[in-house]
């Protein structure tokens, strides 16, 4: 490798890890999406620590989940992540009131996480990594990492078991303390794990990720077969109109062999005359 050959490396290195970045920030809906996760819970607990009120702790909880939506409607913005939340709120919402047990709200959401730990643990052993059909489409490669691309999916399978194992262990926290703790002490460690075990899990990913293959842009090829067939029927067409141009000149000179034919039929009568 010569000196300049490796600006050259290191160039599409950080433009990898860069695009890596950028693709884990929109799937994961960066910090605006942090903010949503947590603070409907943030306001359950807090108003439920200073007054002990479950139904005003949990309309609060759900209105700035309603407000959170809203706003990201105004501003013409992605609302999966707020729409994600406002279900996990409005779910635990309905079991908190129904068994008229605060703590209940939270259950939901730790069911969910058990739930997305064993996912990514059983479809990374099935072959395929729930980390790499979240980010697929981000990447533009889609399924291409199955098949096409043995190092990405490597890296896809690393990931998912990490985002597995590390939700694991945020269960193995919060449910003993489920059973064992109060309302508010549940609730304030709860929302204290929200955010260092996301980070830590998207972190590693973004490892990975950065040191696996190039994703193969799966919506680029199909944007350049799609011009190779228009190009071709193009060709085609201007072939068969250069083959019908041929075919009316050939037929011009046989025409005026006919008239020829005739006029020296006609000239040979006359001479003969």
């Amino acid at each position: 490798m010569t000196s300049l050959d490796k600006p050259t490396e290191d160039t599409q290195a950080d433009d990898a890890r860069a695009v890596t970045e950028a693709a884990l920030f929109e799937a994961f809906g960066g910090v605006r999406g942090m903010v949503e996760t947590v603070l409907p819970g943030l306001l359950f607990v807090t108003i439920f620590t200073i007054n002990n009120d479950l139904h005003l702790s949990a309309i609060a909880a759900l209105a700035v989940s309603l407000v959170l939506v809203v706003v990201r409607l105004v501003m013409k913005d992605t609302v999966k992540h707020a729409f994600s939340g406002v279900f996990g709120v409005a779910f635990g919402v309905v079991f908190a009131m129904m068994t008229d047990n605060a703590k209940n709200f939270y259950l939901p959401g730790m069911l969910y996480t058990l739930g997305l730990a064993l996912a990514y643990i059983v479809t990374t052993l099935a072959g395929v990594p729930l980390i790499g059909l979240i980010l697929g489409p981000v990447f533009k490669e889609n399924l291409s990492w199955r098949t096409r691309n043995p190092g990405r999916k490597k890296a896809y399978a690393k990931a998912s078991y990490a985002w597995g194992l590390i939700l694991l262990a945020k269960c193995a926290i919060l449910f003993p303390l489920y059973w064992w703790a109060d309302t508010e002490q549940l609730g304030w460690v709860l929302v204290t794990l929200k955010i260092p075990p996301f980070l830590l899990a998207v972190w590693l990913t973004w490892v990975f990720l950065a040191k696996a293959p190039a994703p193969i842009d799966v919506f680029a090829e199909m944007e350049a077969a799609e011009r190779a067939e228009k190009e071709k029927e193009a060709g085609r067409g201007a072939a068969d109109g250069l083959v019908g141009e041929t075919a009316d000149a050939g037929a011009l000179p046989h025409s005026a062999d006919g008239d020829g034919g005739a006029a020296d039929a006609h000239g040979g009568r006359h001479r003969k005359a």
